[in-house]
């Protein structure tokens, strides 16, 4: 009887650590997309891209926690361009929010998660027109040269830091890299006194 205890305890303890290993208790990850304003945000601003990064720890295999970092670029839409009256322009963001993640099947082939959050949100807004600039050239029988080439100069910039919140839902899974693809959908609010700028990245990345 005192064998079988033992075996069984032995055996409980060797389960536990298997179970143990499978839950890698730090990750991190790299992703890009796209970008879609909503709201009025969206007749402000076009569709852009976006690139993230995020590092974070698994307390077990149900919750987790991340600090992501992101750059969003929108372009913006010809009419507020024109009420503006300037010829070109952009608006970037960058955030850095810190955001709980709850995993809904954590033992299935597929990884459904949600989170969210909050943080920082930087907001830059640059307006443009399309200008030249002459720059030194080579060539092997002429030597240097002066040569024009376009640029865009900057007519004005405008920056802004401001609290956010970020909340949505994504898909991961496993490669044989030991790591794992995943797709995310976010919405996005920066809040600015009775303003705000809301828009939803979709993010396609790898997550170690």
């Amino acid at each position: 009887m005192k064998i079988f205890s033992k075996a069984a305890g032995l055996g409980l303890i060797c389960a536990a650590a298997s179970l143990a290993q499978e839950i890698n208790h730090f990750t991190f990850d790299l992703g890009f997309g796209f970008i879609n304003p909503v709201g009025s945000t969206g007749r402000q601003l076009n569709e852009g891209w976006n690139f993230n990064g995020g590092v974070g720890a698994n307390f077990n295999q149900w919750l987790g926690a991340k600090l992501n970092l992101g750059y969003d670029s929108f372009g913006i839409s010809s009419g507020t361009l024109n009420t503006i009256g300037v010829p070109d322009g952009s608006v970037s963001m960058f955030t850095v929010t810190l955001d709980p993640v709850v995993h809904l099947t954590p033992n299935g082939h597929f990884d459904v998660y949600v989170t969210g959050g909050g943080g920082l949100f930087r907001q830059q807004q640059t307006f443009t027109q399309p200008s030249s600039a002459v720059v030194p050239g080579y060539d092997p029988f002429f030597g240097f040269y002066p040569a024009t080439i376009p640029v865009n100069q900057v007519l004005g910039s405008y920056s802004v830091n401001k609290p956010g919140i970020d909340a949505g839902m994504g898909i991961a899974v496993g490669t044989k890299w030991h790591g794992k693809i995943f797709a995310e959908a976010k919405y996005k609010r920066m809040f600015d006194g009775n303003f705000h700028t809301d828009y939803v990245p979709v993010t396609v990345g790898f997550r170690w």
